[in-house]
């Protein structure tokens, strides 16, 4: 085409095109050798707090952990690794809330979040609802068992970019991992008392993460 108006476009949007197929290409580099993604900083951050503690299937490609936290008994899920996998979380939440028949005190998940330009990789923020991408599938499931028995439900993410989402994970990732981990353990001790029940779920895809 000669549009003039279509080649200002493409040339306005070509550095971002670049830039994620770049880090697409960059990808597959990671997963060639099975390294850890950025994506993958929930499941970091869950396997980091149910490391040396026993593990058992819960739901397809997903590990559940009891592991005492502040008082708390804290239900620690993640994706099984070290394989490529992101898991079934809404699956695994809703067993565990069923074993406990509803008796859970807080969710707490945790996830990668896309950055905005100025911020800083790495940078743990705080909220609510359902923190995880995909379809929708997963997220509505979690959605319906706690509005069934009327659970509240917090996420703690770390920011991150596109491109650092499936490059193989950066080190200001791995370091905001223990920010995380204390920003987890102060949100149970606002939002619960002593002995209850609560559960972390560490979404993202475990690629090089074990339990």
């Amino acid at each position: 085409t000669l549009s003039l108006y279509i080649k200002m476009q493409i040339q306005m949007m070509l550095p971002l095109v670049m830039r994620e197929a770049e880090a697409y290409a960059s990808a597959l580099k990671a997963f060639a050798y099975g390294q850890p993604i950025g994506d993958g900083v929930g499941a970091l951050v869950a396997a980091k707090l149910m490391h040396g503690y026993p593990t058992r299937k819960i739901a397809k490609d997903c590990v559940v952990a009891t592991v005492p936290i502040e008082g708390r008994t804290a239900y620690v899920i993640k994706a099984e690794g070290p394989g490529g996998n992101v898991g079934k979380p809404g699956d695994a939440i809703k067993t565990v809330i069923e074993e406990n028949e509803g008796k859970i005190a807080t969710i707490i998940m945790v996830d990668a979040a896309l950055k905005l330009e100025g911020e800083r990789v790495g940078e743990v923020a705080e909220g609510v609802g359902a923190a995880i991408g995909g379809p929708g599938v997963d997220q509505f499931k979690i959605e319906e068992s706690i509005l069934k028995y009327r659970i509240p439900i917090n996420a703690v993410i770390i920011k991150e970019d596109i491109g650092d989402a499936v490059s193989p994970m950066r080190k200001e990732i791995v370091d905001s991992v223990d920010q995380a981990i204390e920003r987890i353990k102060q949100v149970i001790l606002e939002k619960t008392k002593e002995g209850d029940k609560v559960i972390i779920a560490g979404a993202g895809n475990t690629i090089g993460i074990g339990q």
